[in-house]
């Protein structure tokens, strides 16, 4: 969306320049050379450059819209990665407790047992 806001936009900029070059009369619109019909007024050249304006306008805030886009997905994308990067880091800390618990339970099976000796009863 971005490019195609430039590129209305320089279109626009490129269409009102031609616009003031080629026009020396003080009512005749003339674009890239040829002269444009049924404009016969200064209200005609007016509206012209209205359009152009409006068109203009039009390219930047496409290419505005599309640049906040652009900036909300980056963003985004930055927020989810650090999560990611978060509960791994919660999951490898849990795992480091779990195999300590697994390793001490072990040891604790693993120890010799005494038997516990009978006292006489008697």
């Amino acid at each position: 969306m971005i490019f195609l806001g430039l590129v209305i936009a320089l279109a626009a900029v490129v269409v009102g320049a031609a616009v003031v070059m080629d026009n020396t009369d003080g009512t005749q619109l003339a674009v890239f050379g040829d002269s444009v019909p049924g404009v016969t007024a200064q209200w005609h050249v007016f509206m012209a450059g209205a359009v152009v304006a409006i068109v203009f306008m039009a390219g930047t805030a496409v290419a505005a819209l599309g640049f906040k886009r652009a900036m909300g997905m980056r963003r985004e994308l930055r927020d989810l990665r650090d999560e990611h990067e978060e509960s791994l880091q919660t999951l490898e800390l849990e795992r480091r407790k779990l195999q300590q618990a697994l390793a001490q339970a072990r040891r604790g099976l693993e120890e010799p047992t005494v038997p516990a000796q009978r006292v006489p009863q008697g």
